[in-house]
């Protein structure tokens, strides 16, 4: 009898293909009290309620790597294993983060929209003046995959690298010359700073008022990680002022609302959280997201990384029968 999994929302067919090998897929929360699996994503709160709702449920796999959406701490204390996709996503991140470095740099959305509105005065010496990179120095806060990914392509725009390490460790994939910084040091030094941090309350502005007005006057501040960890009140007014001589943001406080504070401004490149957003990308994320699922009902390692480990791997025939029934299964055994 193949074991029910809850999808919160639709997948790729190929991911969907490799659950339905082995699994019987459920679309409806309301019909998904025997669900012994979810694989679920950034919209999607996974708290005390949601297990509440599924009594059977023994792993919820991440189609993403944050899991700020989801409560670990319950989750631990229930005995659901959490699982996530960090691996598959890094290269695509690290490309979109150049490319808000490149547009915001060189401003190149507000010569797009000069253009389409047939603005564009002729060529002048001064014209629509940017901020070139070559020289220059990038620093990185958050060095884990993705944040050393981007600091890899920092030498083919003659940059040099500071970074700022959670771990205290120096990172093996970081490019030669990289040297770690306090935050207060990289802040002062670069001329573009790009931020790499989970969700958390230790990240939660963690670039505000204070740590704005300490960067280079004129540098460039990107955030592909999470929309909280800057103070999007604080960058406004730093833009406003000229502080700060532009933006490139991924990712919000509020997701999906942009306050117009931020819409407004001419020298912020704005894109809707699709750093990962390519074919191949999101759709290695969701067959991993797939496998992490099968791999821990059948007791093997999962594709990605644990997140949480929850309870033992595997699972009984019989059991998974009383599950699909709506009957309790163990998740501790």
């Amino acid at each position: 009898m193949k074991i029910p999994v809850l999808l919160t929302r639709r997948l790729f067919p190929e991911a969907e293909r490799i659950l339905s090998r082995r699994c019987r897929l459920v679309r409806r929360l309301a019909e998904a009290r025997g669900a012994v699996g979810a694989v679920v994503q950034l919209t999607d709160r996974i708290d005390a309620r949601f297990f509440d709702r599924l009594p059977a449920l023994r792993v919820v796999s991440q189609c993403a790597v944050g899991v700020d959406n989801i409560d670990l701490e319950e989750a631990g204390r229930r005995g659901v294993a959490i699982m996530n996709t960090p691996g598959v996503l890094t290269e695509a991140t690290a490309e979109m983060t150049w490319a808000l470095i490149l547009a915001a740099a060189r401003r190149v959305v507000e010569g797009d929209r000069v253009c389409r509105r047939g603005a564009f005065p002729g060529w002048d010496l001064e014209y629509m003046l940017g901020t070139g990179l070559w020289g220059g120095t990038l620093g990185v806060v958050g060095m884990g995959r993705i944040g050393c990914a981007v600091a890899r392509r920092a030498p083919a725009f003659g940059m040099k690298v500071l970074y700022v390490n959670r771990t205290g460790r120096r990172p093996g994939e970081a490019p030669p010359g990289a040297r770690r910084a306090s935050l207060g040091r990289l802040l002062a030094a670069s001329d573009v700073v790009t931020l790499h941090v989970p969700a958390s309350a230790g990240t939660r502005h963690m670039i505000g008022r204070r740590e704005i007005s300490s960067m280079k006057r004129g540098a460039i501040l990107v955030n592909t990680a999470r929309g909280s960890a800057v103070d999007q009140q604080a960058l406004v007014a730093a833009l406003r002022s000229g502080h700060l001589a532009g933006a490139g943001l991924d990712v919000f406080e509020r997701e999906p609302w942009i306050p117009g504070s931020l819409r407004r401004l001419p020298r912020v490149v704005l894109t809707p959280h699709v750093a990962s957003a390519t074919r191949r990308t999101r759709g290695a994320m969701a067959e991993t997201a797939a496998r992490n699922v099968v791999a821990f009902l059948e007791g093997r390692p999962p594709a990605d990384r644990t997140v949480v480990p929850g309870g033992r791997a595997g699972l009984n025939p019989g059991r998974a029968g009383a599950a699909s029934a709506g009957g309790p299964a163990g998740r501790r055994a």
